[in-house]
């Protein structure tokens, strides 16, 4: 029961077996959650954000043992970076969007540190480097967001 749980949960509702791209589909029930049940509320952003990381550190170790190490099934981590990413943005489809984007290509390109977080054991590894990537994101969203107000694009 422990073991089907894991895998539901590490592979974000099964989105994880989705190809190509498996991180893009992974990622985008979090940015549902997150646009249009969580709506901004920023406590409940900031709770869920805690607890997916806190599932997916856990659910990504159990699955590793199935998948093997940060497999391309295990999408959870996905969710928790990209909770990180709209953590304080606005709620508008634009800055959602940009977010979206700008997490994908963070994730993708893994700045330093963020790639050498993977060589953490088990679930760590696999979640860490997703959350530095939803550090990055975010602060690069909250920067297009200014330009575009600033430059009243």
């Amino acid at each position: 029961m422990m073991k089907h749980l894991s895998l539901f949960v590490a592979t974000g509702m099964y989105s994880g077996y989705l190809r190509p791209f498996s991180g893009t589909w992974g990622t985008i029930p979090a940015w549902l959650i997150a646009f249009y049940l969580i709506q901004g509320n920023i406590l409940y952003l900031a709770i869920t954000t805690v607890l997916v990381f806190i599932l997916s550190v856990w659910s990504a170790g159990e699955a590793e043992k199935v998948y093997g190490h940060d497999s391309k099934n295990i999408v959870i981590d996905e969710w928790a970076g990209m909770f990180v990413t709209i953590l304080f943005v606005p709620v508008t489809l634009k800055a959602y969007i940009i977010a979206f984007l700008l997490f994908r290509i963070f994730d993708v390109v893994k700045l330093y540190p963020a790639a050498q977080f993977e060589n953490l054991p088990g679930g760590w590894g696999v979640t860490m480097d997703d959350v530095a990537a939803g550090v990055y994101a975010n602060i690069a969203t909250q920067l297009v967001l200014y330009g575009i107000t600033y430059f009243n694009l």
